[in-house]
């Protein structure tokens, strides 16, 4: 699996996601296939499935998830270095390959539950996509030890100097083809990775419930620890001992890893491919435009004019009708030979439910938020970039003897988010909860806007400390340009960027998944890697705008080579702009979002949920209907 913006936001994913998953761990059919089943073909369905192996399968998929994880992130936690010290790349250019490459990372699982669900499976598709990793992580680890591919090593004079030879054209196609490795890994292990977990458990048993989390569990606590010793001892061993053996570790522990994973290939259960939701998106809109000409029956008509079948098999959340968008209801309008006589569709492309219509108008609704987000997000990439250039240019010492790594410095982070994630579930929201009467303590939309502060706030920090290291650098005028303040003048920053990703990271994941309906809970989190892939692309944008347009009329460019001579904290109060118009835009759109409407289907028995449409009113009340 590959790292999002950062490793931190994995750390926020899971500590969410351990919470929340266990509830939709069961593998669900398209929405389109469950409403058009054959009564009892869910429950036949379930009488020819293997039974869950539970714990047994345990020790192959957590250890092949374990070595995998700390194989991945020990290869790219201090990548930047890597692209700045052996490949001799400017900031700019080595700032772009990065966030481009993690845009490119997480749009691929996209791609990858698609083709997991739709035609693969988890297994194949992790199968494949692991060896695609092991090939990406070879690359690498070839790029270190063998010399002609990489730039001919250069003495630190002439790096003090930026006077070092770049890479070839051939070597960068190199380093590319195995970036692009890693991508293919990546999209393929990030979608199926846990839910191939929670698919060794039974989730309609007590025992298979307990086992989820559990597993949950398990799964949040080794990444910690495989996040600690990535971004420690992995990191120490490259910048201290060898780029060979600090990429040649993760390399042979990601071979241990697909070992360990074809190990478990006897008592694994194998869910088959049931369709991808994806496909019931773009049927809505086919079917829409091709009704367009329709009119809308009235509310008087519309139990009869609109295709509206029984849910099927188990626990559904069923959307009602609403008038939001009510151009795209004109794809569950039945015309004439549309539904054949067992109630089914005769075409899924010209005629879609209400269901599903409901489930794109979630989608469209949620939109205008994920975008907000991005910006927000684009704050956080700078720590895995400019932040590390910083540390290289500060006294990084402890002690007499030990150097701190520059690519260490973000452990700040992470055990920020450990300490008040705790904290805020236990004491805060607690105490918020008897005065707010929010389950929640707070609603997700406040929850996310405070963590929208926090990330401008974070780069006005980030520029003010700039501001100090550039004029002590300027003044003491070494020949290495150090400045000879401590590196963790940066921590500051480093702990309201953990603040912002414990709010906006974790209340954008839970918004998704409980704003979705539960047959779309996997787009749901493709859609928080969406929002990461769209940060990295804007922050290649802002970069090279900045690049471009700074460093007229005789002054220096603000993101130039030598940091010193540079402005970066220019470039930080920028980002930290576009963070307050950011919080503008967010407000509007927090001002007027809708929450979705759910009636739950259980046997006879319907329940029905009306979620308020602002984050202002009252909680939903629920009101059981035998």
């Amino acid at each position: 699996m590959r790292k999002l913006s950062s490793p931190l936001s994995w750390f926020c994913f899971l500590k969410y996601f351990s919470v929340t998953s266990s509830s939709s761990s069961t593998p669900v059919s398209s929405p389109a296939d469950k409403q058009d089943e054959k009564p009892g073909a869910v429950e036949e369905s379930r009488k020819t499935q293997r039974k869950p192996g539970g714990w047994k399968t345990m020790p192959y998929i957590l250890g092949n998830e374990t070595f995998e994880r700390l194989a991945t992130f020990g290869l790219l936690a201090n990548f930047t270095v890597y692209l700045l010290k052996q490949y001799h790349m400017d900031e700019v250019f080595a700032a772009n390959v990065m966030n481009i490459w993690s845009g490119t990372v997480n749009f691929a699982p996209l791609i990858g539950a698609f083709l997991s669900d739709a035609y693969l499976g988890k297994f194949r598709t992790l199968a494949y996509a692991s060896l695609f990793s092991l090939l990406g992580m070879v690359a690498i680890t070839s790029t270190a030890m063998v010399p002609a591919l990489r730039p001919a090593p250069c003495s630190t004079e002439l790096q003090q100097q930026n006077q070092c030879s770049g890479p070839t054209a051939a070597q960068l196609g190199f380093l590319y083809l195995a970036l692009g490795f890693l991508t293919v890994g990546g999209g393929g292990i990030r979608p199926c990775s846990m839910p191939f977990g929670t698919d060794q458990f039974d989730s309609t048993t007590e025992e298979g419930r307990k086992g989820i989390n559990s597993f949950f569990n398990w799964y949040y606590f080794t990444f910690t620890i495989v996040i600690m010793i990535s971004l420690t001892l992995v990191v120490y061993i490259q910048d201290s001992i060898s780029w060979a053996w600090g990429f040649g570790i993760p390399t042979i522990l990601m071979f241990c890893s697909i070992i360990l994973f074809f190990l478990g290939m006897r008592v694994y259960v194998y869910i088959p491919p049931e369709g991808s939701v994806f496909s019931g998106v773009v049927q809505v809109f086919v079917a829409a435009y091709k009704k367009r000409k329709l009119r809308l029956p009235s509310s008087q008509e519309q139990p009869g004019a609109l295709y509206d079948p029984p849910m099927k098999g188990t626990l559904i959340s069923k959307l009602p009708l609403t008038q939001q968008f009510r151009v795209l209801n004109k794809a569950a309008i039945i015309a004439h030979g549309e539904v054949q006589p067992d109630g089914s569709r005769s075409n899924q492309w010209s005629l879609c439910s209400i269901q599903q219509v409901e489930e794109v108008k979630c989608l469209i609704r949620v939109v205008p938020i994920w975008a907000s987000c991005i910006i927000c997000f684009t704050a956080m990439a700078q720590q895995w970039t400019f932040t590390t250039v910083q540390a290289l240019k500060m006294d990084r010492h402890l002690g007499p003897k030990f150097q701190i790594p520059a690519g260490s410095l973000m452990i700040i982070s992470m055990i920020t988010i450990g300490l008040w994630l705790p904290f805020y579930d236990r004491v805060l929201v607690p105490a918020l909860r008897r005065v707010t009467k929010q389950e929640g303590g707070i609603t997700l939309l406040q929850r996310i806007g405070i963590g929208m502060v926090f990330a401008p706030v974070s780069m006005v920090v980030a520029g003010l400390v700039e501001k100090k290291r550039r004029s002590s650098a300027i003044s003491h005028a070494r020949p290495d340009g150090m400045a000879p303040i401590s590196v963790l003048w940066l921590a500051p920053q480093l702990v309201l960027m953990g603040f912002a990703e414990a709010f906006s990271n974790i209340g954008q994941i839970e918004f998704y998944y409980k704003q979705f309906p539960e047959q779309m809970r996997s787009m749901a989190n493709a859609l928080f890697f969406c929002t990461l892939a769209g940060s990295n692309y804007l922050n290649s944008l802002v970069v090279t705008m900045v690049h471009l347009i700074t460093g007229k009329h005789g002054q220096p460019k603000w993101l130039d080579n030598n940091i010193n001579a540079g402005r970066l904290d220019y470039f930080y109060f920028v980002i930290a702009a576009l963070g307050i118009l950011n919080i503008i835009y967010y407000l509007i759109c927090a001002r007027y979002y809708h929450y979705k409407g759910i009636t739950e289907v259980e046997g006879d028995n319907v329940e029905v949920v009306v979620q308020p449409n602002s984050p202002k009113k009252k909680p939903h009340r629920e009101l059981e209907i035998s």
